[in-house]
């Protein structure tokens, strides 16, 4: 017997800061959550599983209108086999306002108590609480039914685990305390990048199922999992993305225009030969001491165009989302003439009560972004983050200065 665990769908989600893009090709984005969810399923029949679980944020938040939950149900009715449906934060009771009836193969798990649905014929019993609302700030595995003698049990949980805060933290728990529950698998959603947290008993975040800004990159998608007499027998990562994000990390250290240009050619030969055919959506960030420092920092437009001519020639689709120049200039550049200005740059984080002031503010401007949006921002949230902010922030300063000099 097989199953899929999947989780973090969030069905119409739009990629991050990508939607007035003039330059990308009007059907790359388009629905790629949904192409990833019927891939889902198209995997589903594939391999002729016995169920679907779903362990959160099917939805990415409350539906603009009702194709959402029609799509899902055009799924369901394809799928043609049980699917166990957990809420997340992103699709939490409250956070739903429009809805339609679950499709007769769909069982979801109940927003006030644990819930345990079975599958007598297959020995199966699966355990999982849905959020009732976005904000759960207990364990909710501590509540979790035992589990059923002769049956494999499943339990079904949307958490921010030990996670160090990468994500917001929700219905946190404890790996080890969720081991000695007595199930044989643990199903979990939340964490975007694929975990196994524990093996036998097996606690696993699949990840999502499409990349969906630049800081989730590399193949996306759920987790096959074989069953023999009751027990997990293996568990596969199977992709589904259908799109995919990378960072080309180049080093631009004592390179001249050409050498440079050549470094990146073979940074997108890379992303494309890992891409397993899918397009791609880079992140450039150039980094190392250099002479072509200053210039570096005002020719995004052209080095995002050498990336692109770069996959042109390798016969891949690749489209750069950002130029991210972490370049230092060559010591003697800067010279002992910019030296006083940095010190005074650098000394104005120095009193903790400005530090503190200012990540207050970062922290309100990002609670006005839009949540869509929010997800791909790289904003501070401590002293450290706001420090590499400063640097990035002094590097740039620095750079026209630089070049201003030499005009």
């Amino acid at each position: 017997m097989k199953f899929l665990h999947a989780a973090d769908i969030h069905l119409d989600s739009p990629l991050a800061g990508l939607q007035a893009r003039a330059d990308l090709p009007p059907g790359l984005l388009r629905d790629c959550t949904r192409r990833a969810f019927a891939a889902m399923v198209d995997l589903a029949l594939a391999e002729d599983v016995a169920f679907v679980v779903i362990a959160g944020d099917l939805y990415d938040g409350d539906w603009k209108d009702f194709s959402t939950g029609l799509f899902f149900a055009e799924q369901m009715k394809r799928l043609g086999r049980p699917c166990f449906l957990l809420r997340g934060n992103h699709d939490a009771h409250s956070v739903i306002s429009r809805d339609l009836r679950l499709p007769p193969n769909v069982r979801e798990f109940s927003v006030r108590t644990c819930q345990t649905h079975s599958l007598p014929e297959l020995g199966v019993a699966l355990h999982g609480h849905s959020f009732p609302k976005r904000a759960v700030p207990e364990d909710l595995s501590e509540s979790y039914c035992e589990p059923l003698r002769d049956m494999l049990n499943i339990g079904v949980l949307h958490t921010s685990g030990e996670d160090p805060g990468e994500h917001e933290t929700y219905a946190p728990c404890s790996p080890g305390r969720l081991a000695l529950k007595g199930y044989e698998y643990w199903a979990l959603g939340h964490i975007h990048s694929r975990r196994v947290l524990h093996e036998r008993p097996w606690i696993v975040f699949p990840g999502n199922t499409q990349g969906r800004h630049a800081r989730e990159t590399g193949a996306k998608g759920c987790t096959l999992v074989t069953v023999e007499d009751r027990r997990v027998v293996a568990i596969e990562h199977r992709t589904l993305d259908t799109l995919r994000w990378a960072v080309l990390e180049v080093d631009a250290e004592g390179a001249d225009v050409a050498t440079l240009t050549g470094r990146i050619a073979t940074a997108v030969q890379a992303a494309l030969a890992g891409a397993e055919d899918r397009p791609l959506l880079a992140r450039l960030e150039l980094r190392g001491e250099t002479p072509l420092h200053a210039a570096l920092a005002t020719d995004a437009e052209r080095l995002a165009a050498e990336c692109r001519n770069a996959a042109i020639e390798a016969g891949g689709d690749l489209w750069v989302e950002a130029v991210r120049v972490r370049t230092q200039p060559l010591r003697l550049q800067a010279a002992d003439t910019l030296e006083p200005l940095r010190a005074a740059f650098a000394a104005g984080l120095s009193d903790p009560g400005r530090v503190e002031a200012l990540l207050a503010e970062i922290a309100a401007l990002r609670g006005k972004v839009p949540l869509p949006a929010r997800e791909g921002l790289s904003l501070p949230s401590d002293a450290a983050g706001l420090t590499q902010l400063a640097r990035e922030a002094w590097q740039i300063a620095e750079a026209v200065i630089l070049a201003e000099g030499r005009g």
